[in-house]
């Protein structure tokens, strides 16, 4: 037995790759109960975010690692595509604790980037774990800005409809009022009217007073899944932009209705009609954040549904090889 284990270290030492995701995978392992813990003693831990920074550290060493010894962008594969989509998750989490340091944002982000790595590590098939040669139809300079530029979307997005999953179940019997924010993270602009012996000034332009109105806890959580949401909305939208020029200039066409093109596409309508509710129809209350939940579920078929059932030109065949 000591043999074997011993055998079994140093095939993980002789991997670095795939040992620096396991170490990444043990922080987030580790940052994950403990995001629940601070969050149910309302503080946020800077532990957590230390550890969650250390693990997109190591994910970033594993990234460029992997990118010098295949010699090509490291997201060709599933496993390469997983951790780099746990990086950007990682990475966005910390942006977003940057804007509101609340246990909120990591008990809710930190299960998407452990969830990755962790799939990446222990259910993937060994095949599909090493690296391989590109196809010559990825041998492009476009492989670096489409996918990546994808991959951060599928990031931002995740992220986003998982603060909104988080605007559902907490805070349920208050009342949630949608506002913009006007002067940065945590309160918005509000006029009001100053009285003059009795009466209303409306003529004195200096009788308009401006006070600062603080969000709720959920008002908070609300406004960063927006903005979120926005900016993986603005990413995608480049995305598959390049992606029909890359596919216009390696097959010949714009757009073929190809089953990851179709669910992109779906995405992409999903969070239009989020940013729609939103901005045009003026939604109030939880049901933007229960269209961006159903977000998640969407980009979660597009990502890994239709690429392990082995159709399509983006599929990798796991399932139905």
């Amino acid at each position: 037995m000591s043999d074997l284990g011993f055998t079994g270290l140093e095939a993980f030492v002789s991997e670095p790759v795939l040992l620096l995701g396991l170490l990444a995978f043990g922080l987030l392992l580790t940052a994950l109960p403990w995001s629940f813990w601070a969050l149910s003693n309302g503080q946020s831990s800077s532990a957590v975010r230390s550890l969650i920074a250390l693990s997109n550290l190591l994910l970033t060493a594993q990234l460029i690692l992997r990118w010098w010894q295949s010699g090509h962008f490291p997201i060709s594969n599933l496993y390469e595509s997983l951790c780099f989509l746990a990086w950007a998750c990682t990475l966005t989490q910390l942006l977003v604790e940057r804007n509101w340091p609340s246990p909120l944002v990591a008990a809710s982000a930190t299960p998407m980037g452990l969830g990755c790595i962790a799939f990446a590590s222990f259910a993937l098939p060994d095949q599909l774990q090493q690296a391989s040669p590109l196809v010559p139809a990825l041998r492009s300079s476009w492989l670096v800005m489409h996918v990546s530029v994808i991959m951060v979307s599928y990031a931002a997005l995740m992220v986003g409809s998982l603060l909104s999953v988080a605007v559902l179940l907490i805070d349920r019997n208050q009342a949630l009022e949608l506002r913009s924010s006007s002067i940065g993270t945590g309160a918005f602009r509000r006029s009001s009217l100053l009285s003059t012996d009795g009466g209303v000034a409306i003529q004195n332009p200096e009788a308009f007073e401006l006070s600062s109105v603080a969000f709720s806890r959920t008002e908070q959580l609300d406004s960063l899944s927006y903005r979120t949401i926005t900016v993986g909305f603005l990413l995608l939208t480049v995305g598959i932009i390049s992606g029909a020029v890359w596919a216009n200039e390696a097959w010949g066409s714009w757009w073929s209705w190809d089953p990851k093109e179709t669910w992109a596409l779906i995405c992409w309508l999903v969070y239009a009609a989020y940013l729609h509710t939103r901005l045009s129809r003026g939604w109030q209350g939880r049901r933007p954040a229960m269209v961006a939940s159903a977000g998640l579920v969407v980009i979660c078929v597009c990502y890994i549904g239709v690429n392990l059932l082995g159709i399509g030109l983006h599929s990798y065949g796991w399932f139905f090889d």
